[in-house]
């Protein structure tokens, strides 16, 4: 099938340096931090995450999506993630200042893969975890694909980075359940008629479980195929601990545990196992 996903292209393996924070701004909900990271930036592909060590190290590592990577005067090139202050660490990583230090390891994780010819494509992020798609959605259009990207929140306070979304894909769409701004309602009830809509081959989805579903089951029903950047707890972000099993039926039939933080975060939509991943 010429629409396909080819494998990510392999890359060396993440590193771990102590990084430096060169700039922060709020932005809705978010905080966005600029992170120099010596040797990180160059191994990224799009769906990659880093882990942070968060405050004195009582608290368990964060995984952070990779927003953009780019260039930044003396420091070459940078990362930029995006926090949510929910709970004590993101609250923490939130409030660094310019000029602190962060021990940050990565790009962590399978990325996307990328269609072997130009198709067109529908990119569904919901919240923060879009991040990742922004990248992705500039490789793709290297590649000469059609993107259509999806943005999905509770408000307007919690999309991320609509302006900026109509500057990386051919249509943007966008969906609160508020109606704040956009079509009021969710992904589930919205994303038949995108990928209608858009005629699409090939379907990328990050966000909320339910979201991830409902975009896996939309993209299978019309033979597209599905990718999905999954949002799970990631203790290490390494793969030692074992704490993030995802259930994915193998070719066989048989559904077997893999970790997201390696074996994911990104993997094939229709593999995954949604019940019993609730």
């Amino acid at each position: 099938m010429t629409s396909e996903p080819t494998g990510a292209p392999a890359v060396r393996g993440p590193v771990h340096v102590v990084g430096e924070v060169l700039a922060t701004k709020r932005a809705g909900a978010y905080r966005h931090l600029t992170i120099a990271a010596p040797g990180l930036p160059e191994r990224f592909r799009a769906g990659n995450f880093v882990a942070v060590s968060v405050g004195d190290g009582r608290l368990a590592r964060r995984p952070l999506w990779i927003h953009r990577v780019k260039e930044t005067g003396a420091y070459g090139p940078t990362l930029d993630v995006v926090v949510e202050p929910r709970g004590p660490g993101s609250t923490w990583l939130a409030e660094l200042p310019v000029g602190a230090r962060l021990p940050v390891t990565g790009p962590l994780g399978r990325p996307f893969a990328l269609p072997r010819e130009p198709v067109s494509c529908v990119l569904v992020g919901e919240g923060y975890a879009a991040a990742p798609l922004f990248p992705l959605a500039a490789r793709l259009r290297e590649r000469g694909c059609p993107v259509t990207l999806v943005l999905a929140a509770d408000d307007e306070g919690h999309l991320l980075s609509a302006l900026e979304a109509r500057r990386s894909a051919r249509s943007v769409s966008v969906i609160t359940r508020d109606g704040s701004v956009g079509v009021r309602g969710d992904v589930p009830s919205q994303v038949e008629a995108i990928l209608e809509r858009a005629d699409a081959d090939v379907v990328y989805a990050a966000g909320p479980t339910t979201t991830l579903a409902a975009v896996a089951a939309a993209a299978e029903r019309r033979g597209a195929w599905s990718q999905v950047a999954l949002e799970t707890p990631m203790a290490c972000g390494t793969g030692l601990c074992q704490g993030c099993p995802v259930p994915v039926v193998a070719e066989d039939g048989v559904t077997r545990r893999v970790r997201a933080c390696v074996d994911g975060p990104v993997v094939r939509g229709d593999r995954v196992h949604w019940g019993e991943l609730g």
